[in-house]
């Protein structure tokens, strides 16, 4: 098995998890946290439950950032950032690897979960349906790039 292969398995891989545990918090577990806390629990019993899948995700989103560099070098892919026009998928692809990065390494840890907390106290009913609706953005952004990274990689009608 040479370099790319791996690096494209890799690259699958660390997307299937990372996508794939958002696909399972956004419509599995926010919804069980709705309906078996208390307004004001809600979020307490979603950041217990969701903690562990946390460091799951960063290190999915650090190998899929890795492998993806990776790939695009051994491709001679740079060229592909210059025509948005043929190749958005790449962009696609950047852009919600960099929302995921920020959230995870830099905006929940230093920032959201305080703010979360704080505005719950007031809000509960209205925080954890934000929680939910930035989920639900995240996943469908992110599902309509997987999407379009397979068309798009395997000669898709828009190149």
């Amino acid at each position: 098995m040479n370099d790319f292969a791996l690096a494209r398995a890799a690259h699958v891989l660390s997307i299937v998890w990372w996508i794939g545990g958002v696909a399972f918090v956004t419509l599995t577990l926010l919804p069980a946290c709705r309906a078996l806390a208390a307004p004001a629990a809600r979020i307490e019993l979603f950041e217990n439950l969701e903690h562990r899948f946390g460091g799951q995700a960063r290190w999915a989103t650090a190998l899929a950032g890795l492998s993806g560099l990776w790939l695009t070098h051994r491709l001679g892919g740079w060229e592909r950032f210059v025509h948005p026009a043929q190749w958005w998928w790449m962009h696609a692809m950047v852009a919600i690897w960099l929302i995921f990065s920020l959230m995870l390494f830099v905006l929940e840890p230093l920032l959201l979960h305080r703010w979360f907390r704080q505005r719950a106290a007031s809000a509960p009913v209205a925080t954890f349906a934000l929680i939910e609706r930035m989920h639900r953005v995240l996943l469908a952004a992110s599902l309509v790039t997987v999407a379009a990274a397979v068309v798009g990689s395997h000669g898709g009608w828009w190149m």
